[in-house]
């Protein structure tokens, strides 16, 4: 059997008969053998072709990870004009998830699996009545839910991230041996020396999809809670106001700008639920009280 250009010999074993469209007098024709083009009909007509569904699969089941618009690539990449529509209707009728799901478990099964394991950070912004912007950083822990407030300030340079990571991994002690992952955005503050503090304990970096929060639920959802439970009822003057009136935290929180001090223990900030399901967890939030206010002023 004759191999067309750019087509491996397993590929042309599962075409079959049909060779691609050849030239004839400067318009593409089909074989006599192989009838009229299944491209030349809808594509739900197309999807039912033999040999376009029996290559279909193969290329899926070969390549599990490719999506419809990669197989069609793939397809005109050997001469077959077929339309991207017409693979995904392939792969819909013989039951098959687009390419994320086929490969692995899904997101969210992967956070219920390893979330003794898992440790999310983020960023959120105040802004003053001085028309000043406060960033506050933040750890979150999965499987307890507990929150680590790291510091706040005005100008969160890269160094001044990767010193509040030292930090959280000397608070952690031998704790820290038991994290596997960390989930973050892909912030240009979070510089390579950022990923190094983790690495060196054997955290893995894994970095959310753009514009996709919802891949780091569980700290979006905190900040969502601060920002209804706390900062839409009050007005923060400055940096000082914004410090004295933080959730309680039993870790270390920056009283001054690029500074970390430790706090006594209080209350924790969040409050774990447990359920039969993947944790989606109601956070309890506790404010510092005035007599705490009052010692820290």
């Amino acid at each position: 059997m004759r191999h067309w250009p750019g087509c491996c010999p397993r590929l042309a074993d599962c075409i079959g008969s049909s060779p691609p469209p050849r030239s004839c007098g400067g318009t593409e024709t089909w074989s006599n053998d192989a009838g009229p083009s299944p491209d030349a009909a809808e594509p739900a007509a197309a999807a039912g072709h033999p040999n376009y569904r029996r290559l279909v699969l193969r290329l899926v089941s070969e390549n599990s990870c490719w999506g419809y618009r990669r197989i069609q690539g793939e397809l005109v990449g050997l001469g077959y004009q077929v339309a991207a529509s017409t693979v995904w209707l392939i792969l819909k009728r013989a039951g098959i998830d687009p390419a994320p799901r086929r490969d692995g478990p899904r997101w969210r099964q992967f956070l219920c699996v390893q979330a003794q394991g898992v440790v999310a950070m983020d960023f959120f912004c105040v802004d003053t009545l001085l028309l000043q912007r406060l960033y506050v950083l933040f750890f979150v822990e999965h499987a307890t839910r507990r929150v680590h407030l790291l510091g706040v300030t005005a100008n969160p340079s890269g160094a001044w991230v990767a010193q509040q990571a030292r930090n959280l991994l000397m608070d952690l002690g031998d704790r820290a041996a038991t994290l596997r992952f960390l989930i973050r955005d892909r912030d240009s503050k979070l510089t390579d020396v950022f990923d190094a503090v983790f690495a060196s304990e054997g955290i893995r970096i894994l970095r959310t999809p753009v514009r996709a929060p919802r891949a780091n639920a569980i700290a979006e959802r905190w900040i969502s809670t601060v920002r209804r439970e706390l900062l839409d009822r009050m007005l923060v003057l400055n940096h000082r106001m914004l410090v004295l009136n933080r959730p309680t935290s039993n870790t270390h929180w920056s009283s001054t700008p690029g500074t970390s001090t430790s706090t006594a223990p209080t209350a924790p900030c969040i409050t774990r639920h447990r359920s039969n399901h993947c944790p989606r967890p109601r956070h309890s939030l506790a404010f510092a009280s005035d007599a705490a206010i009052d010692s820290a002023g």
